[in-house]
């Protein structure tokens, strides 16, 4: 049986289409195309630790709330 990231990386890994969208549209989407993952929601300008963790996608949002950067795995 694969590993648990093999599993997760199947599917869909990246979402450029949803830079622009609302974080919590970008957020929906992931979630609904890629069910092995969670999404969080990351304001610009946070720091957060550089940890690869393959069942999460970051969605970091400006302050309009709109996605930023191109949300993948890890």
């Amino acid at each position: 049986m694969p590993s648990r990231c093999l599993q997760v990386e199947q599917g869909k890994t990246s979402w450029p289409e949803l830079v622009g969208k609302t974080g919590e549209c970008s957020a929906i989407t992931i979630e609904n195309e890629n069910l092995l993952v969670n999404t969080i929601i990351i304001q610009q300008g946070t720091i957060i630790p550089s940890i690869y963790m393959c069942n999460r996608v970051l969605v970091w949002v400006n302050d309009e709330g709109l996605t930023i950067r191109t949300p993948r795995i890890g």
